[in-house]
């Protein structure tokens, strides 16, 4: 397997939580779009937490 800076088991649990056998490139695209968004979602508030300290 590639290095792609991810531990093993995490790397694993994300590449099943986004898996598709019904797409022609094996992910979920909706699915992926919405965990990206909700963790920059996540990024943000933190960030905006910090900068009002």
């Amino acid at each position: 397997m590639e290095d792609h800076g991810i531990p093993a088991a995490e790397y694993e649990a994300i590449r099943q939580m986004i898996a598709s056998e019904e797409s022609v490139v094996g992910i979920d695209a909706k699915k992926t779009h919405i965990i990206i968004l909700h963790k920059l979602i996540e990024i943000e508030k933190r960030l905006k937490a910090l900068e009002e300290k």
